[in-house]
């Protein structure tokens, strides 16, 4: 059974986003890391970093794959999680907590309503 928990905001390309103020959290959803397999690197954006809705944040690689991971909404990267330099997996075992990637100042607030909640990402991946 796929995790997808209440309370986040989900993109087509299996990102989610936490909102917290005008902070957004971002990982890859449990669908994502599923579909992957065994990650094994993450490639993460610098801090300070501007990015854009759409454009690539980083990558994450599996065993399996290679995917990039798409700004969910435009913002500038004001946290990083570096502890997912020396622990990769942690992406397969917690995706929506210990294994987030990024957080963003989100610059346009009015992006976030273009997000699917939990009900529409499930109808999303057919769960």
């Amino acid at each position: 059974m796929v995790n997808v928990p209440e309370g986040l905001r989900y993109t087509s390309d299996h990102e989610w986003a936490k909102v917290e103020g005008n902070r957004a959290r971002i990982g890859i959803t449990d669908h994502a890391q599923n579909e992957l397999t065994d990650v094994v690197y993450v490639e993460l954006p610098k801090v300070g970093a501007a990015v854009r809705r759409g454009e690539a944040l980083g990558v994450v690689e599996s065993v399996k794959a290679v995917s990039e991971i798409y700004a969910p909404v435009s913002g500038q990267v004001i946290e990083v999680n570096a502890a997912l330099e020396d622990r990769p997996e942690t992406v397969n075992k917690d995706p929506y907590e210990n294994g987030w990637i990024v957080v963003l100042e989100v610059s346009d607030p009015g992006e976030l309503g273009g997000l699917m909640d939990a009900a529409a990402y499930r109808r999303h991946i057919g769960a």
